[in-house]
């Protein structure tokens, strides 16, 4: 005889895949932001306060990285019935959906939204304002943020010629804030898929009651 297709235990085994999926993107992320915290692996930039405010806010430490990864232990707990899930009712387990889903979701969302501002922005950085304002001087600031005719994200010319320090602070500061770009796009799709597989596992409860 085979077995339904719609069976709480299938739901579980989607959960301990999706905790563990979101997990693995929650470390991701916060390897990228400490990355970003350290040009060039550099730490001398960051105890400086050389560093730009989208770095600085740790959107993929504590937005994409910590509330994600808590979201994700309560998906696997969830999945495994552990510990005080191990014998929880159906309320408690559409409550503590409904909260990892929001958790996670809200923790993804502020990460994207950041990556995508940083991106756009430009990198912070050490550059010539001369070519802006006939004045040679050098400064720390966004040279791209101002820079309304040439977009530098498609100008490749751009990238070792406007900042100066840290050396390479285009290619670190576009590499690492479009993995989070990425990896944050990753963790809302695995979100909608733990919210699908919820209701399908509240749908299967509900037959089989």
């Amino acid at each position: 005889m085979l077995s339904s297709p719609c069976t709480p235990a299938r739901s579980r085994t989607c959960s301990r895949i999706l905790g563990l999926s979101l997990g693995t993107a929650a470390l991701f992320a916060a390897g990228a932001n400490m990355a970003l915290l350290c040009p060039n692996w550099d730490v001398t930039y960051l105890l400086r306060g050389l560093i730009g405010k989208h770095a600085m806010l740790g959107t993929g430490l504590w937005g994409g990285g910590l509330m994600v990864l808590t979201a994700a232990i309560l998906i696997s707990l969830m999945g495994w019935r552990y510990g005080c899930f191990s014998k929880s009712g159906l309320c408690r387990s559409v409550l503590t959906a409904l909260l990892s889903s929001g958790l996670a979701l809200l923790g993804a969302l502020i990460c994207f939204v950041t990556s995508g501002a940083a991106l756009k922005d430009g990198p912070f950085c050490m550059f010539d304002t001369s070519s802006f304002n006939q004045t040679q001087a050098w400064k720390y600031g966004y040279p791209f943020k101002d820079l309304h005719s040439r977009n530098y994200l498609y100008d490749r010319l751009l990238w070792n010629s406007v900042c100066l320090e840290p050396s390479t602070a285009v290619v670190w500061h576009v590499s690492l804030f479009s993995a989070l770009l990425c990896i944050s796009l990753l963790q809302l799709l695995l979100v909608v898929a733990h919210v699908i597989n919820s209701l399908l596992g509240l749908f299967c409860s509900l037959c089989e009651k």
